[in-house]
């Protein structure tokens, strides 16, 4: 059996230790049985049903203090992977990361924050960060081991504002990137790190990319991603203001404008850092690197998670005590009432009575 406190063990001693000696007090603090035969035997009757009443107070005190040691029975043996792994999540967040070719007609940014969710899930303890890109490069999240905030960060990313869009390049995040992995690789040297890339590569500036070639040295695996089809999806005009709003479709030359993917683009990428490139579908699921061998291990069996609770026994204990305790004060009101009643229901004395 194992104990899993509420509070610090000693904590819970100094709390209960006080209330425990002053039941065991009252209970050994019997009222005296009076003189006389009929007495005491009514004295002795009391005497037991004083002591029997604060035995189940101590019952009650102990169920209470097995209540919040949370007791429980480990598992079996099953282990937990931990993954010693630095995790750099690199998001395209321009226009056409919202444009509608993912399975079927679904805006991309679905299928990132899908594979994201995969991602968490093949890496477990990892550390994660959320670096986006569009006119400009953004650390969004430093590495964090709390993938519920990196999940809800990705639920409300949206991407640039439309009317500010002037075009992006898919190499502006590169120097961000290669900061974020040197300052990772400096202060955890014995940590692997690992780049997963999201996006379409379409470049729609004049200049050539910048390259990721700083960062393959700080990198062990991961993978670029891309999303996209080759005959394009249109773009939904983002405006900034509440989700439900519905501005329609971005427009070039009287028709929807489409946004393609560029797997060559992509591709470059890959070669840069130095990992493998997928292109991603909604009807299966990414291929994901094995984390490097040395960055993980297996928490022992039954340390973590895979515990049988027994603080439901306690608790049923102290319901039906309390339930005793709740039926027993109900019964006491209910005779000191039978026995004021006589006297509320005495008759009044007449007004001018005999002389």
């Amino acid at each position: 059996m194992i104990f899993q406190p509420v509070l610090h063990p000693l904590l819970l001693v100094l709390l209960f230790l006080p209330l425990m000696a002053l039941v065991v007090w009252l209970l050994i603090r019997a009222p005296r049985p009076a003189t006389g035969t009929a007495a005491k035997a009514a004295g002795a009757g009391a005497v037991a049903s004083h002591r029997l009443l604060w035995t189940l107070r101590i019952v009650l005190v102990l169920a209470c203090f097995f209540l919040v040691l949370r007791p429980g029975i480990p598992g079996g043996a099953t282990q937990t992977l931990a993954t010693d792994t630095d995790i750099v999540l690199v998001v395209d967040t321009t226009a056409s990361i919202v444009a509608e070719d993912w399975d079927g007609d679904q805006p991309r940014l679905d299928g990132v924050r899908e594979d994201v969710r995969a991602i968490i899930q093949e890496y477990p303890g990892a550390r994660f960060a959320l670096l986006t890109f569009d006119a400009a490069a953004e650390l969004r999240m430093p590495l964090t081991t709390d993938t519920t905030a990196l999940v809800g960060s990705l639920d409300v990313l949206r991407p640039e504002v439309t009317s500010q869009s002037r075009g992006s390049s898919i190499g502006i995040a590169a120097p961000l990137l290669a900061e974020t992995l040197k300052g990772a690789a400096e202060s955890s040297p014995d940590r692997s790190r690992m780049v997963f890339y999201f996006g379409d590569g379409e470049q729609t500036v004049d200049t050539p990319p910048e390259s990721f070639s700083a960062s393959a040295k700080y990198t062990d695996a991961g993978a670029v991603l891309g999303y996209g089809t080759a005959e394009g999806g249109p773009m939904r005009i983002t405006s900034g203001g509440l989700s439900g709003d519905n501005p329609g479709y971005i427009e070039y030359e009287g028709a929807d404008a489409l946004s393609t993917i560029d797997e060559a683009n992509l591709k470059a990428v890959a070669g840069q850092l130095g990992v493998d490139y997928e292109h991603r579908t909604a009807d299966a699921a990414p291929t994901l690197p094995a984390p490097p061998s040395t960055t993980t291990s297996y928490a022992e069996s039954g340390s973590t998670g895979n515990v049988t609770e027994l603080y439901w026994i306690a608790a049923l204990v102290i319901l039906a005590l309390l339930g005793f305790e709740l039926t027993r004060a109900t019964m006491l009101i209910a005779r000191l009432r039978q026995l004021r009643a006589p006297r509320d229901r005495a008759p009044s004395r007449p007004e001018g009575g005999a002389r």
